[in-house]
């Protein structure tokens, strides 16, 4: 058995929790409205979100989270994501493209020494939007 403080670090290798921009897009079979995106982009402001899709077949939005990790980022915003989905009442579509970068990422990329690890993955793509 180990102390609170290292189960703690084993399941926030961090230690503490960051922001983290997330970006979901899902795709479907008919083109959006620019009345349907807005009523997206409302439902997702309360995340400091930004939606996107009017006159396409897809929609999606880019979340900022508080999270420990990107498994846990990509987790908190697609959860609010189906709850902005639901709330402004569009069609579920699959998920076809998640990514994240957290703040201390960024930071990293400004100097010019940071790596790509992980960003650009589908993670959780062929998911549906509501779950």
């Amino acid at each position: 058995m180990c102390s609170p403080a290292v189960q703690a670090l084993r399941e926030n290798p961090r230690g503490y929790e960051v922001k983290w921009s997330v970006g979901i897009e899902t795709q479907g079979d008919r083109v959006l409205s620019r009345e349907e995106i807005v009523e997206l982009a409302d439902a997702v402001a309360a995340s400091s979100g930004i939606a996107t899709g009017i006159g396409t077949n897809r929609y999606g939005a880019q979340l900022l989270v508080e999270a420990g990790t990107r498994d846990e980022a990509i987790e908190k915003a697609r959860a609010e994501f189906a709850r902005a989905v639901a709330t402004a009442g569009l069609p579920v579509y699959p998920v076809v493209r998640v990514d994240a970068m957290g703040e201390d990422e960024e930071a990293e990329d400004y100097g010019g020494g940071g790596e790509d690890v992980g960003r650009g993955k589908d993670a959780g793509a062929g998911e549906d939007a509501g779950g």
